[in-house]
């Protein structure tokens, strides 16, 4: 077996490549998110079969199917040899998907071009991760990946800053476009990255080049039972993360209009993007040095006080203000994410289908959130919503301060031997 260099020399084009990327894709790998609700709210409306309920159920739909794809689209991209043509591929279903909605009023088509969306949508962030791994190998990977991060938010920022500045002039439905625009200057960075320069061996997390058996995600998952624990955590984070944005921007819409609406939400995510940006380069210059235990459990904490800030005052200037603290939150968690699914698989040549196996598990806690928010909202109002929600993120906090140790310097199982960290990693 030849020994893969861990010394990675990307050059200056690809690594600008990889952060326009990150910059560009940042709308499109997302879908419409939040804006869904408010279309769908605001401009077909009851008269068309639409509330809080049927939009959720059209979002837990397309969360489950997209939960569905995320494990093969990790082996997808293990085994894949071609990943800028794969990533190209999806932003162009992605966008075909989202353009076709203000054509269509029909509550199952909504569900299917959704669902599309969802199934394109899961190939990005392994997609995102395997290529930067490749690129610049382990020892960079965790400084890279905050910085992923940072530009994936500053995307997010100046996307939603315009898509409020036009909505307000022109209606939710510029959103539409500006998703096909974003896209087309997505594949234009996806083409500055020369596909020779991404090792396809550390892509996935090898560290010597093997030929082994096609990567299961669900025999990587029950062989490490820290892995399995981090996957629930990551569903107990979505369960109480992922109906909060949506269900603000319902409260939105019914305080202030449909008119107002998708401006005041898209303060919201620019708001919070803006607080993500130093957070993830914070995460990423640190997250070595400071471990990654503290820094989650942080996240935790933020999105527990988020969720009962919002009960406080439904005045819209209140709630674009908490939603800030979704920067802090969410921040953490997306930057958090691969480096800590790359420590539990490190050397096992599992990381992308890991990936999408720990994004399966928590994906369930997402695509139940927007449903469990909806009902809760119909049947005892926003407040009890927000109230639920803030109370499992205090759980989650809870389970990972006990029971979850410290990944820098794990070791991950290996033919049943039993998984640990390494004793000096957790003195360092």
């Amino acid at each position: 077996m030849a020994a893969k260099s861990h010394d990675r020399a990307p050059s200056r084009r690809a690594l600008l490549g990889l952060d326009a990327l990150n910059f560009f894709l940042a709308d499109v790998r997302d879908g419409l998110g939040p804006y869904l609700a408010i279309y769908l709210i605001a401009v077909r409306g009851p008269e068309q079969g639409w509330n809080e309920a049927t939009v959720g159920l059209v979002m837990s739909i397309a969360g489950i199917v997209g939960l569905l794809a995320q494990t093969p689209a990790g082996a997808f991209i293990d085994r894949g040899r071609h990943k800028p043509a794969i990533v190209i591929a999806s932003a162009a279903a992605v966008t075909l998907s989202c353009l076709a909605l203000p054509f269509i009023g029909n509550f199952y088509l909504v569900v299917g071009t959704q669902s599309v969306a969802a199934i394109a949508g899961a190939i990005f962030p392994p997609a995102l991760a395997a290529i930067t791994l490749g690129l610049v190998g382990p020892k960079m990977f965790s400084k890279r990946i905050g910085r992923n991060e940072a530009f994936n938010h500053l995307g997010n920022a100046a996307s939603a800053a315009i898509a409020g500045a036009t909505a307000y002039f022109f209606g939710p439905i510029v959103v539409f476009w500006l998703m096909a625009v974003l896209a087309v200057f997505s594949i234009g960075a996806m083409l500055m990255v020369p596909e020779k320069e991404i090792d396809d061996d550390l892509a996935r997390g090898l560290e010597e080049a093997v030929d082994d058996e096609k990567p299961s995600g669900l025999k990587a998952l029950l062989q490490n039972r820290h892995l399995m624990l981090f996957a629930l955590l990551c569903a107990i984070f979505h369960l109480s993360n992922a109906a909060m944005l949506p269900s603000v921007g319902q409260l939105l819409t019914r305080v202030v209009g449909k008119e107002q609406a998708t401006s005041l939400i898209a303060i919201c995510i620019v708001a919070a993007q803006c607080v993500m940006v130093p957070m993830a380069i914070i995460v990423g210059a640190k997250v070595d040095a400071w471990g990654r235990k503290p820094i989650f459990l942080l996240a935790f904490g933020v999105l527990a006080l988020r969720g009962a800030l919002y009960v406080v005052s439904d005045n819209p200037f209140w709630l674009v203000a908490v939603q800030a603290l979704d920067g802090v939150g969410a921040g953490i968690f997306g930057a958090l994410f691969p480096i800590v699914v790359a420590d539990l698989t490190r050397g096992t040549g599992r990381f992308n289908v890991s990936q999408g196996a720990v994004a399966t598990v928590q994906g369930v806690g997402a695509s139940i959130s927007t449903s469990l928010a909806g009902v809760i909202i119909v049947t005892a109002g926003y407040s009890a919503a927000f109230v639920t929600l803030a109370t499992i993120a205090a759980v989650g906090l809870i389970l990972y301060l006990f029971a979850m140790p410290e990944t820098r310097g794990y070791v991950p199982p290996t033919d049943g031997a039993r998984q640990r960290p390494v004793p000096s990693a957790r003195m360092a």
